[in-house]
Formats: structure tokens, sequence, C-alpha cells
């Protein structure tokens, strides 16, 4: 049923002032240390899409998103349906079809199903020679063009679709299903249209609208304003005036500021009159501070694949986190009875650290065996044996050094102007090459383990540290820019999407379910990192924000991932079936890997684990789910060739709960993942 209505126009205690500002992330930092820019050598793709193509030209001056919630919009044909929560919408063929879409689940995925329920066009209106334009976006939207007369409002969280009629023009509201009622109200201002799937929405407009229904297709006479549509929760009369109050505020943008410790804040612009209603996914509801500015109707709900998306009233919200240890070493310290066993392994470990006969020239796995050989610095320190640190120390130079300095034979860092951010040489010409960095995949994952690296050579070498701290803050600021405009050099942001409160993996590539993320622990590991850095250059602004952002992504990891027993956020067959999601997307859940199937379930921990660290213990603190996970994977190890460094982290994690089990089966390990060593394992063990 359809209606139109009428409205009117993280961070570690005692290391860091409480009361510190989170001013934006760019070239100067909050503890007035201005950081010297270091920009890499410029970088020609081959494989990039061409930004001109779908965003407005004065938007091209500044650096663009790569990674967001509409990037779908903005490549190939523009045509691929986008999740805006509650609502897919689509845009094709000079239309937008509105979806509510339904959910679809089994024991392998979970997906939302796109039917075009509304679909919105100018009637008889001239072709247009392109589909749309993103005019403008912000954190928490993006406002689309459809030439020349509608302009979109997609505001993530809105239980209204909004969008303004910029000229007198006749519009066409057409559906795939039955329209069984058709109603208005006295002044022809609102509108009630039931379908035959079940359906009742409401559109609201801001001025009477003569609207005439023929067979599927509803039409209107020449109409220019603003109209509002709203699916009305399983159709259900009495929520109908919750609808009706809030019809008249609506949002146009919406930003996310870091103005307070450990908190985020949602602030909407909005037009019209009364207060705003928007949702909120269960990561808000269970972080929102519920003050006098905001009220939470319970009633008011939408079904969504990331749970039910709740009413909250208010344009401004504050959703608090508590903080986390952000530490260079174990949290409760390491046995130390164990010492000379993690001794002897890091011995052995450093011992085999040759940086002439590197194994790779992938950005990825060569920034993972860079993070590798610091953790073997930071353990020596920790179990005390500093004797192998400057081998370590002259290790990571050796390696971290041919990046930055752009002297490394296989593969460098380039700066892309099209985009405005880092892409390597082997993916500027390969679409695939280093797992798609060139198109702005997998961004913090990579770099974040060059980070890592880079934290402990400035702590333990600070001169070192201050010679490379212009490439080094360069490198961070590509996915952790705070401010925007035309003046600096990266997106704001680039993985983390601030209203899931988590990073996006996938980049500039089409996708029919949106962007998504596998490793959430390579994601912590990103912030992390950074903030670590920020620790060893005295930055604490830089630690602040890293240490909030490792904090969202955990969360969002235990939220969203992590499949307990008696999760109720996923159909019980799905539950059932696993312990932990594969691969996360914008509107589908898969059990399934990049490079693994389903029943290899060690992949898929493992994937969820790495790099261990001493934020690991965060991230799976509860050890409940731990053993869940462990118990549910062990069977998998069966399998005949199942590689040594899987086994590994399936043994680490068992090592949560069950120490002295998990310690066996670690020194009966022959091998390690190439990000991890026995050093590392016993640490892990040895300071449960």
């Amino acid at each position: 049923m359809l209606i139109f209505y009428s409205f009117l126009l993280l961070v570690i205690p005692g290391c860091i002032s409480p009361t510190l500002s989170l001013d934006p992330l760019t070239t100067t930092t909050t503890n007035r240390r201005k950081v010297d820019f270091f920009t890499f050598p410029e970088g020609k793709s081959t494989v990039l899409p061409n930004p001109s193509n779908f965003f407005s030209p004065n938007l091209l001056s500044s650096p663009l998103p790569t990674n967001s919630f509409f990037t779908n919009l903005v490549i190939e044909n523009g045509d691929q349906h986008e999740y805006i929560h509650p609502y897919f919408i689509k845009s094709s063929n000079s239309s937008l079809s509105l979806s509510y879409p339904s959910i679809f689940s089994n024991t392998s995925f979970t997906t939302h199903v796109f039917t075009p329920d509304i679909n919105i066009s100018v009637l008889n209106g001239p072709k247009p020679n392109r589909n749309h334009t993103v005019s403008s976006f912000s954190d928490l939207g993006v406002t689309l063009d459809l030439h020349p007369s509608l302009r979109f409002f997609l505001v993530r969280g809105s239980p209204f679709l909004t969008f303004q009629v910029l000229q007198n023009v006749s519009l066409s509201f057409s559906t795939v299903h039955h329209i069984r009622a058709f109603v208005r109200n006295g002044n022809k201002t609102k509108y009630k249209i039931d379908l035959s799937n079940g359906q009742t929405w409401i559109l609201y407009s801001s001025t009477p609208i003569e609207l005439t229904k023929k067979a599927s297709t509803v039409t209107s006479d020449d109409f220019c304003g603003v109209l509002r549509i709203a699916l009305l929760p399983n159709a259900d009369e009495e929520l109908e005036p919750v609808l009706d109050r809030f019809s008249s505020c609506y949002p146009v943008s919406g930003h996310a500021s870091f103005h307070e410790s450990n908190s985020v804040r949602y602030r909407w612009a909005t037009e019209g009159l009364g207060d705003l209603l928007m949702l909120a996914n269960p990561l808000h509801l269970r972080l929102l501070d519920d003050d006098d500015s905001v009220k939470v109707v319970d009633d008011f709900k939408y079904k969504s694949i990331d749970g039910d998306l709740v009413g909250v009233v208010g344009s401004s919200w504050v959703l608090k986190t508590d903080p986390v240890p952000v530490t260079w070493y174990s949290i409760k310290g390491v046995d130390k009875e164990a010492y000379p066993e993690i001794i002897d392994a890091l011995v052995e470990d450093v011992k085999g650290l040759d940086s002439s006969n590197m194994s790779t020239n992938s950005s990825y796995f060569y920034g993972k065996l860079v993070a590798r050989a610091a953790r073997l610095a930071l353990i020596a320190e920790e179990v005390d044996h500093v004797d192998v640190i400057p081998k370590v120390i002259q290790f990571l130079k050796d390696t971290i050094e041919a990046w930055l300095d752009g002297t490394f034979a296989g593969n460098r860092f380039l700066y892309d102007k099209s985009w405005s951010g880092l892409i390597t040489l082997q993916g500027s010409k390969h679409v695939t090459g280093d797992f798609g960095f060139g198109i702005y995949n997998d961004h913090h994952f990579h770099i974040g383990y060059y980070l890592y690296g880079i934290a402990v050579l400035a702590k333990i070498d600070p001169v070192w540290g201050r010679k490379y701290r212009p490439q080094a803050y360069s490198l961070m600021l590509d996915f952790m820019t705070l401010g925007k405009g035309p003046d600096l050099k990266y997106t704001r942001l680039r993985c983390f999407d601030l209203w899931k409160l988590h990073s996006w993996a996938a980049g500039l590539t089409e996708f029919e379910n949106g962007r998504n993320q596998e490793s959430t622990s390579e994601a912590v590991n990103a912030y992390y990192s950074a903030a670590l850095m920020g620790m060893a250059y005295g930055d604490p602004h830089l630690v602040k924000v890293g240490s909030l952002l490792t904090a969202m992504e955990i969360l969002s990891a235990q939220t969203w991932w992590h499949v307990k027993e008696d999760n109720t956020l996923y159909d019980e067959d799905f539950v059932e079936a696993n312990r932990v999601v594969g691969i996360l997307w914008q509107s589908k859940r898969d059990s399934v890997l990049w490079f693994a199937p389903a029943d290899q379930k060690e992949f898929r921990l493992g994937i969820q684990l790495l790099p261990i660290l001493p934020i690991s213990e965060i991230l799976f603190s509860d050890k409940e789910y731990a053993k869940q996970l462990v118990e549910w994977t062990l069977p998998s190890l069966k399998r005949k060739g199942v590689g040594e460094g899987w086994k590994g982290f399936v043994y680490a994690l068992e090592g949560v709960y069950d120490k002295e089990d998990a310690l066996e089966k670690i020194r009966k390990l022959t091998g390690h993942d190439d990000g991890n060593s026995l050093s590392n394992m016993l640490w892990w063990i040895f300071s449960r």
C-alpha cells in the first residue's frame, strides 16, 4: 500500500588527555608537531574507472571515496542496486527503483533479494545522455540527480525515500505488483497504496498533487516540490501515525565526528519542520547515548540482514564505546617460567631473517613478512632478550625503506591523482595485481602491516622514525584521513563505514551485493597499528583516533561476523551451520571465502584471527564463543593436506580457553603462516 502526505518545508588511560579534541587528521596533528607531507611518485593506471562519468564536475577537484556504500552508483554503468537501509535503490534508464528487500537464507548464505517494488520516473520526459550524477556526498548519505528534474537525498537509515522535483513535470510510479487499493486524503497530499505482495507504501507531498491509478502504474499531473515515500512496517496501521508525525522533517546529508573521548557523533542536516526520525542498527542501539536529545521508538522497526532497524527520534546522536587497551606488549604479561622456551624460538626465528632473499614482491605478502619480524622485536623486549633486536631492526630497515624510498625493484607505492590515493606498480597494470590494490581493494589490510613495522622501528630507533615520518604519515593517511576538501591528498576514511562502524575492503569493483570485507582481524590490525605509530611518534591525536576505530571495528566483528550458537540476528539455518561469516557484504552474508570453500573451516577461523597480536585478546575476549568456534572448526583439520599455518590459528584460539592442550599441539607444528612464527605462538599461549 502506497501513501503521499503533505508536509512543510580508544585509548590508553593515562596516555592521553580525556579532553583532547579530535581535529581532522591531515598533515598536521593535534600535538602541534607539523609533519612535512610526502607524496609518493605519481603513477599512471590502466585499470581505474574514470570518476568524471558519474561525479559532478565540482567534486572532481577533491579526493573521492573509493570504498563507500554507494560505489556501485559511480562505476561501470552505475545501474547496480545499492543497499541504503532499509531499502535497495537502483538507478537505471532515467528512473530510480525502490525495493524493501526480503531475506532469503539457507545454510550457505543469507541475503537480501531485490525486487523493484516502486519505480520512479518522469512521465514522457526527455532521455538524458547519462543515467545520473552524484552531486554531493557525506558520511551518511549521497545526493543523486536524475537529469534534469529529480534529486534524491539518499540518507542511510531513513525510513523515507526523499526526493525533490526541481521543475514542473509529470511523474510515474510503477510497480511489478498489482495495486490492490489506492486511497488519498482530502487535500491530495497523502496517498496510500496497497500492493499484492502485502506491502503498504505511503507517499507524502509538500503541496497537493493529483495522482491517477491505471493498472500497476500511478501517474501525476505536473508537480514541483518534495516527495517522500515510506513503507509502512508490516502494513501495521497502528504505526501509520509515526510516519505521519515525522513526515515533514527530512535529512539531506549526515556527518559523523570524533569530538569526544571514545565516541562518534552523528549530525544530520535537515529541511522542513518538526523532529527527525531515523533508524538505528543493532550496534547503534548498543552504543547510543540515550540522553534527552534522542528517543528510541521501540515498536517502529524494519527488517534487515543486519538485524532490526529501530526508529530513533533526534537529529544528533552520540555513540559511545569503552576504550580498548592499545599496548605494545601482552595485556596480562608473559609467564616468566616460559621465557627460556620463547627465547629459544626467538633465536631461531631471528636467525632466519634475510632481507636479501625475500620470497615475494606482493605488497600484501611482503607487508606480512615485515610485521612478522616486528613482532619478534617486541617479543624480545617483553621476555628481556634484547640480543636479537639489532638483527631484527636491520631487517626492518632494509625491507621497509625499500618501499618508502621506492627502491624496491619488484614493486612500489605510487600516487593516483584521478581518485587521490595510493596504488602499487603491479596494481596499476592489472586489476588483480596485489589483490586489487590498484583499484583500491584491501588498502587498510596491506598498509596496516607496514604501519606495524614502522611503529616498532620508530619506537626502538627514534632517529630513523624522524627521518621517515613524512612517508609513514602519508601511508597512514591513505586510509585514515579525517578531513575533506581539495587541499587534501586522500579521501576521508577510505575504508571505514561511519554508519556500519566497520571497514569495507572492496574498492572500485561492481558487486551485486555491494561492498564486502573478509578479514576483520586485519582491519583491526590496521587501526591498531596506526595507534601504535601514534604512540611511537608521540602523537596522542593519532593514538586516540586509531584506538576509537579499533574499538568500533572489534565491536562490528563481534556483532556481524562472530556467529554464536544463540545468535538471533541471522536465520536459524544459517546460524546452525556457521560459527563465523566468511565474506560479509552490504546485503549478504557468505560462508565461502575468496580463496576457500565453506567446508574448509580452518581458513574461515584463521582469516578472522590473523595476525596474532595483543589486540587479538580483545577481539576474541568471549571465551565461550572462542570455544564454540574452535569446536566447530576442529573436524576440518582431519582432512588430508591441511596446512600447518592454518592449524596454528585454530590451536592459538583454543589457547584462549584450554592453554595446555593448545600448547601441546603448537609444539608439534612443523610450520607457520608466513605472517606468524613459533615465537609469536608461544608468546600468545604463555600470555593467556
